[in-house]
């Protein structure tokens, strides 16, 4: 059975940083494809960030030099380091992994497996 469990999110003012990590169970981090997807209140959930396999990455434009996406295998854990957050950064966050472990989408429907979220607000 897979889970996806993602914590670090919290309160920020403009400018500070988070780091959201994302512990599975009953997958390995290292052998799949994962992402980050956020979603705030009104709009769809929206790519941020995916990690291939061979560690590829990919960022969506907006978070481009600010966001960075890591994963550990030896913790078995995703990471999304996240400086000098906006107020636009303000969303649920969803860590999610694609199975296929081929592709560094930030499309959502290539994800079969998805967290519970950790919200983030930046004021």
């Amino acid at each position: 059975h897979v889970q996806l469990v993602e914590s670090g999110g919290g309160s920020m003012q403009t400018g500070g940083s988070l780091r959201l990590s994302c512990a599975p169970s009953g997958l390995s981090v290292s052998d799949f494809s994962m992402a980050w997807f956020r979603q705030s209140p009104g709009k769809e959930r929206e790519g941020v960030a995916a990690i291939r396999r061979d560690d590829l990455t990919a960022y969506t434009d907006s978070v481009k030099g600010r966001f960075t996406i890591s994963r550990y295998g030896y913790r078995n854990t995703m990471h999304l380091q996240m400086n000098s957050l906006k107020p636009e950064d303000t969303a649920m966050y969803y860590c999610a992994a694609d199975f296929s472990g081929a592709r560094c989408s930030l499309q959502e429907r290539q994800y079969s497996r998805w967290g519970q979220g950790t919200q983030v607000t930046v004021s």
